[in-house]
């Protein structure tokens, strides 16, 4: 039996990895900061919803209950701008958007989290919380808005690092001589014309930003609670702004661990709606399988920047391929010694023999390297190389020995039963297992490796075809372009026995003829972007 080990996170208050102690032991509160829904979601927006889904599905892997709270921000100036844009109803729009990140997720396998409030269905906790506030002195009522003085909170920063004189006036809002600082920063808006409003004790308004994670992560999981995650550019002013007004609300409010995740950034810029480099997960996934986008954001660890490229995401699309098509065979395999019809007792119980030496040493390599990196902060950039491609070349050279042998196929069936129920495991764990049969989502994978070369499977075939006849005519040249020109594109051709098949691959351009040599031909199609 391997040690148990510490699950280690770094906490961005501390700067320090800190071994994980939950309040209540046995149990997790998590808070983690949703989307403002006025748009669909992009890639950044995937990333963080990928990386704490691993951590809610590593948490309760690790025998933990936990409750995971997810906000939507369904009431914003972005989405009273971008109705008024529409000429739609604020509300509709932001609750249509809503509905459409929940399809994104679901496409991305990201499991519901237990709560998922929106704001405009919590006025009165965010309402009581406010009134708290003021009445503890630490926020100001100005011609129905209401502003948090942060000159009365001497630890505003302890998160951030942030000072006073350096924070950014004006974030999400234009800047408001009214102020006593410029770094206030308001708890409630004065209704405007044509905008959506709530009633208040200081007259009809909504929320301001940060207010609602405060009061709505207080109402889920109580004023202590053990991790409240988000973009990294989430920790100032937002999260360093939800400390100070929970604690100015009750005293006692406390976070235990703080989690950031990196940006995903495009040409090493951060993607974001504002700046116009970004992609959608819709955009993405219309191209490239959603389990290819989530094994792409889990390609570096999560509190690095994480940089989209094409290469990137084609690598992803392989590497699951190549997954799920080594347990399609091994599934494939072993599905005949299930019903007991193989002759000499094959079909027996194989569970009365053992597994092979090596098998054991595989699963023991497997399972210590995924709890190891795991527990190490989430290192999940190592998992899916090093001992779990170790595994999946020991069931392929299984596969063939199988093929081959008669002697030892009752350990053979055995150890390969038992190293696919780890590699599931693993893939389990980090939302990789698909949700339908391995041959269904290989289907899904060639599908849209089609779609990027702008091929059809009947064009695929016809070139198979003509390649065979110019093997046959022995026009290498010709077949060896073929493949060239498919290779290219993304699409191998795999020569097995006497027959050809194809599978998707990371496009490969052919090399370039010496510089002495004329070709005249027209070169190979592009590789699609």
């Amino acid at each position: 039996m391997a040690k148990e080990l510490d699950f280690k996170i770094f906490n961005t208050m501390t700067k320090t990895m800190e071994v994980f102690k939950p309040l209540v032991p046995g149990k997790v509160r998590m808070y983690v900061c949703g989307v403002t829904s006025y748009d669909l979601s992009h890639i950044g927006h995937a990333r963080a919803a990928v990386i704490f889904d691993v951590l809610f599905r590593y948490l309760q892997h690790l025998g933990y209950e936990v409750t995971y709270v997810r906000n939507f921000t369904d009431i914003d100036d972005k989405i009273i701008r971008r109705a008024n844009e529409l000429g739609e109803d604020p509300l509709s729009l932001s609750s249509r958007f809503c509905e459409e990140y929940l399809v994104d997720m679901d496409s991305l396998q990201c499991l519901l989290p237990t709560h998922q409030p929106r704001v405009t269905n919590h006025m009165e906790q965010i309402k009581d919380m406010i009134t708290q506030i003021i009445n503890n002195g630490f926020a100001y009522v100005v011609e129905g808005d209401v502003f948090f003085a942060v000159d009365k909170f001497p630890n505003y920063g302890q998160l951030s690092g942030q000072k006073l004189e350096n924070t950014r006036a004006g974030e999400r809002v234009a800047v408001d001589t009214r102020k006593r600082n410029p770094a206030d920063f308001a708890l409630w808006k004065a209704a405007k014309p044509g905008e959506p409003s709530w009633e208040s004790p200081w007259g009809p308004g909504r929320p301001g930003w940060h207010i609602e994670c405060s009061a709505m992560s207080a109402h889920y999981l109580t004023v202590k609670f053990d991790i409240h995650g988000g973009g990294s550019d989430l920790a100032f002013p937002h999260h360093e702004n939800e400390i100070t007004q929970s604690v100015a609300a009750c005293q006692e409010s406390r976070v235990s661990y703080w989690m950031h995740n990196g940006h995903v950034t495009n040409n090493n810029e951060k993607m974001s709606k504002s700046l116009g480099n970004f992609f959608t997960i819709r955009q993405v996934t219309e191209r490239y399988h959603p389990l290819a986008l989530r094994h792409f954001l889990m390609s570096a660890h999560y509190r690095s920047p994480l940089n989209y490229t094409v290469l990137q995401l084609e690598s992803s699309s392989d590497a699951i391929f190549y997954i799920y098509q080594t347990l399609q065979d091994c599934e494939d395999a072993l599905s005949l010694f299930q019903d007991g019809s193989m002759k000499e007792g094959v079909g027996l119980n194989v569970k009365k023999v053992g597994i092979s030496a090596d098998a054991q040493k595989c699963i023991n390599k497997l399972r210590e390297e995924f709890e190891t990196k795991m527990s190490d902060d989430l290192s999940t950039s190592h998992i899916l190389i090093g001992a779990f491609q170790e595994a999946l070349k020991f069931i392929n050279s299984s596969l063939s020995m199988l093929k081959k042998q008669q002697k030892q196929q009752l350990s053979l069936i055995q150890s390969l039963t038992e190293i696919e129920k780890e590699a599931k495991l693993v893939l389990k764990i980090l939302g990789l297992l698909p949700p339908c049969t391995y041959s269904e989502v290989l289907q899904q994978l060639k599908e849209k490796a089609l779609k990027r070369a702008e091929l059809t499977e009947q064009d695929v075939l016809g070139l198979i075809e003509e390649r065979a006849m110019a093997r046959k005519n022995k026009d290498f040249s010709r077949s060896d372009q073929i493949r060239a020109d498919l290779t290219a594109k993304g699409i191998a051709l795999m020569d097995v026995g006497k027959e050809t098949v194809w599978r998707p691959c990371v496009p490969v351009e052919p090399e370039q003829d010496a510089p002495s040599v004329v070709v005249e031909q027209n070169p190979p199609p592009s590789v699609s972007s």
